[in-house]
């Protein structure tokens, strides 16, 4: 048996995706036999993470800045606005390199069952970003679930009347999908494939 200390941080870490309990306890175990180095690093890491965490005020990725590195970068593409869901979908997309322009993370999607309404959402100041001028193709990449792509409907219809081209990500993402576990390949396929929302 380990100490309540021990079994704690084991505890936390099977909270994180992908880690269950066997592998969280395997984790520890690793930390505690490099526990003047990797240990260190880990909550140095971590304290300096939690301390200098912040939301983007234009696009609300997660960074130590804002604007945000993306919203920031002036090699950045300023016609082209992708949406996304939330900030792993954002991180998915630009890892491929695949697409040049900025983000607008909505933070969440639309869902009756889980009480999830429009306001709920950075729709807002999604819209006024787009009427603010300056963008020519807002692209709607939602996950290609239920309430993604009923959520991409309302916002196709919300940015209906603002002098932008709408695009969204081809059909072909696997349905029941999410971005952050896609392949680059997929993920290529379905941004070059976008087309026009009717």
């Amino acid at each position: 048996m380990a100490s309540q200390e021990i079994e704690a941080l084991a505890g936390a870490l099977a909270r994180l995706p992908g880690l269950g309990p066997r592998s969280a306890r395997r984790a520890v175990l690793w930390l505690v036999k490099r526990r003047e180095t990797a240990l260190v690093q880990l909550a140095d890491a971590l304290e300096v993470m939690r301390r200098s965490l912040v939301e983007c005020a234009t696009c609300g990725n997660v960074d130590t800045v804002t604007p945000c590195a993306i919203c920031a970068d002036p090699r950045r593409d300023t016609r082209q606005l992708c949406v996304v869901e939330d900030v792993a979908d954002l991180w998915a997309l630009d890892r491929a390199h695949l697409f040049t322009g900025r983000y607008h993370v909505l933070g969440g999607r639309l869902s009756a069952l889980e009480g999830v309404r429009p306001e709920d959402l950075s729709i807002g100041r999604l819209l006024e970003r787009v009427s603010g001028g300056g963008i020519d193709e807002v692209v709607l990449a939602m996950n290609a679930t239920l309430e993604g792509q009923t959520t991409a409907h309302y916002l196709a219809e919300r940015l209906e009347g603002l002098p932008v081209r709408i695009t969204q990500l081809a059909h072909g993402l696997p349905v029941g999908g999410e971005l952050d576990y896609l392949d680059e390949g997929t993920l290529a396929q379905a941004l070059r494939a976008r087309r026009p929302v009717a």
